[in-house]
Parts: structure tokens; sequence; C-alpha cells
């Protein structure tokens, strides 16, 4: 009972923390199924058995205990936001038993299964843009089913085989992992109440991993900075004009001296002699930042086609799709950038002095507006905007 008490409270506190957190941001609801498996385990009552067949006159002399199984669940759900969800699911924990063995001589074999339904609240608590944690409460309506085989001496005894259906609270902890918005994997601890017939009012734990598929979500577009108009300058009235000063007589100037003007010396400006751009997908893995060996070849052949070059500077930019948040693309589009400037300069041997990496996110794109349709990231749109994920090297010369 203690340590239901202290889950539920875990729980508590963390929804506790998403509440006082959620005013601060807001993503589009979303429906999602899902289903998942793992272990159960529960505590048989060994002593309330042995005590039950004392008080029919019987003595115990052994007992075997099977107290885990196997445990699935499927649900569907409600994400209302990026913090809360409301989940209704079925579960199934498997079945646990027990063989006792007496005297006078007999046995006593009892089996327990439970399964039910649940509705629960779900928080989730985000920890990066993919990785998050989670607590749930909720109730469980479940029934127990509780068949007893009986020998020998214990043909004699009464003992209750039918715990019926009942509600009680459930409570749950666990961590998920964002593969991509359609697909997101749970991990999770699970507490569940059990009433059979043997420990009347006992436990059950679930460790499960889950599998959730998303679908109706969407990108919510950050809205474009408003516009304020700066003040228009107006320049204050001429003074008035002094009053005409008397005619002087005033001596002829000397002949102007010709001065000729001084050269203008223009700025060198950079001139690109070489400019190469190479697919996001051919230098590096889904999501990540480290070059994959295709794309330290590719980087190999150009930096053996720039050798014996002239040339003054060597500019990395890396651009991202419009796909995700927009401080997220700007920061894999320079973690990209900075991974392809160090290769070429640990590798392809170029000066660390007279190479630079930008990342310009999605400020850049290739595609036009009106090429690729959507905000939802079906497999078409990533296709079709494919050439918004690249990294550009140019080189260049001031002239």
């Amino acid at each position: 009972m203690k340590s239901t008490t202290t889950l539920n409270i875990l729980c508590g506190a963390v929804l506790a923390a998403l509440t006082a957190t959620s005013a601060t941001a807001q993503e589009s609801p979303y429906f999602y199924l899902g289903g998942g498996i793992g272990r159960s385990s529960t505590n048989i009552d060994a002593n309330k058995i042995t005590s039950a067949l004392r008080a029919g006159g019987l003595t115990t002399t052994s007992m075997s205990e099977d107290e885990r199984d196997k445990a699935y669940k499927l649900f569907g759900g409600y994400q209302f936001n990026r913090y809360f969800g409301l989940e209704l699911g079925h579960f199934d924990l498997g079945r646990f038993g027990f063989t006792s063995t007496t005297t006078p001589a007999g046995s006593l074999t009892g089996n327990v299964r439970l399964r039910g339904s649940y509705l629960d609240l779900v928080g989730t608590l985000p920890i990066t843009e993919r990785f998050a944690a989670n607590a749930r409460v909720g109730a469980q309506y479940s029934r127990t089913y509780d068949p007893f085989i009986t020998t020998g001496a214990v043909n004699t005894f009464n003992f209750n085989r039918n715990a019926g259906r009942k509600t009680h609270i459930k409570s749950g902890l666990g961590l998920q992992y964002a593969f991509n918005p359609s697909f997101i994997m749970r991990a999770e601890a699970e507490r569940y109440r059990i009433d059979d017939a043997v420990a009347d009012h006992t436990k059950a734990n679930a460790y499960s991993v889950s599998f959730v598929f998303p679908f109706g979500a969407s990108r919510k577009a950050i809205p474009a900075p408003a516009y304020v108009a700066q003040p228009v300058y107006v320049a204050p009235p001429p003074p008035p004009a002094p009053p005409p000063a008397p005619p002087q007589i005033v001596a002829p100037p000397p002949p102007p001296v010709v001065i000729a003007p001084p050269p203008v010396i223009q700025a060198p400006q950079p001139v690109v002699i070489s400019r190469a751009s190479f697919s996001a997908e051919s230098l590096f893995g889904f999501d990540q930042s480290n070059l994959k060996p295709e794309g330290k070849g590719s980087l190999d052949r150009f930096a053996k086609d720039i050798q014996g070059t002239q040339f003054d500077m060597i500019n990395v930019e890396g651009h991202a799709d419009r796909l995700g948040s927009v401080p997220y693309n700007q920061r894999l589009s320079l973690r990209r950038a900075e991974s392809v400037k160090s290769y070429l300069v640990t590798s392809g041997r170029i000066d660390s002095a007279r190479i630079t990496a930008m990342g310009k996110g999605e400020t850049s794109p290739v595609t036009q507006p009106n090429e690729c349709q959507g905000t939802k990231p079906t497999p078409a749109l990533i296709a079709c905007l494919q050439p918004d994920r690249r990294v550009d090297v140019l080189v260049t010369v001031m002239r």
C-alpha cells in the first residue's frame, strides 16, 4: 500500500508541474492509436492461503507460486496539446497462480487472470525536441477470474471462487521518444489494483514498451513579427534671413589652383570561383550531424578538386527545410555546417583560418512556395522538400 501511495504522489507531482507550464506553449491537437507489450508481476499472499487452510483443519506442507507473466495493452487517445492527453485502452496482465499441498493429504491450486479497460489522464513533460517524460493517473475497470482445483482432503474446503468486477485507481510513470511526427515509442511502469479470491485487495505491476502512432497532427506556424511604423522626422523651419550687408569692394580672387582628385580605391569584392551543393541525405543520417562514410567520400573528392586553386576563403552554409520548429532547424543546420568544416580542416588539410561555417536554417529554400503544399510531414511532402535540406560550400577570392 505504501509503494502504491508513493507512485500516485509522484504522478500527481508531474501532472502539477505540467499544469504550471502549460500556458507557455500550445501545439495542435491530434488523435493516436497504439499498443504495448511487456511483463507483469504481483505478490501472492502465501500467509493468507496458509491461514485459510489452517482454519479448515489443514496444514500446508509446501507452496509453489507463479507471480510473473506477459502483459499487453491496446489503446487510443486524444492529445489536447503538448502537455496533456486522454487515453482509453484495454489491458491483459496474464495469469498468476499457486499450488499448496496439505496434511491430511490434499492440494489446492489457484489461478488468477486479470484483464479489463482503463481511462487515463496522461501528462507529458518535454525534455528536448524529441525526448519527454510522462505520468498517468486514471481509473481501471477490471475483472478477475479465479478458478481453483482441489484434491484429497481439500475437496471439502469451501473457497471463494469469484472476485467479480471492480473499479480502482491506477497510475504510472514513463519516458518517450518521438522518432518522427508519426511514430513515438514509450517505456512505462504502471500499477493496477486487484480484487481476487485469495488476498481480496492486492496490486499488480506492469512494465511495458509501447508504440504510438499519431495522426491528424500539424505544425503550428510561427506568427510573423508585427510591423511598427517609425515616426517621420520633420525638419524645423529655417531661421529668417539676416538683413543685407552694405556693399563692399572686394579684390578679385586669385586664379583657382587645380588639384587632381585622389584616385578612388575600391575595396576588394568576394568573387565565387567554385560552388558545390551536397544534399543532407548524402552526408548525414536522419536528424543527425555526424558524417556518413559516403558523405566523407564526397567531401574528399571536393577537397581534391580544389587542390592547387588560389582562393581566399571557403564558406560552408547549412540549410534545412521548413518542417520542424524554426529554432531547431537553425541549430541542426549549424551543427551540420560545422561538421563539414571540421572534416575539411582535418582530412582535406584546409587552413582553419580560411574556412567558416554558418547555419541558415530554413531561410534560403530552393523550392518555390507553390511547389510543395501542406504542413503535415507526409512522405510526399518530405521528398518534395529534399532540395532545401543541403550543405553549400562556396570557394571565393577577393578582387
